[in-house]
């Protein structure tokens, strides 16, 4: 894990202190958790995006469920125990 210093205003940081205390790591555990959901939202976000300037077709995809599945019949070795 990396350690970066963030600038907060006044106002932020009673906030923050308010609902997440400095400590018992709550304060930390809050941030990263609010930062990888604001992460994973731009993600959703962007991709939505692409989605809109270039639609997926109006064919049905094909799926082959067969080419997903582990041969019948064939087992995995066992390792013998000493």
């Amino acid at each position: 894990m990396k350690q970066i210093i963030v600038e907060l205003p006044e106002a932020t940081l009673a906030e923050l202190e308010r609902v997440a205390p400095g400590r018992a790591r709550q304060r930390s555990a809050f941030i990263r958790a609010a930062l990888r959901r604001a992460l994973d939202a731009e993600e959703e976000r962007r991709m939505a995006e692409a989605y809109r300037r270039q639609p997926d077709g109006m064919e049905p995809a094909y799926f082959e469920a067969a080419a997903w599945e582990a041969p019948r019949g064939r087992r995995r070795p066992t390792r013998k125990r000493a």
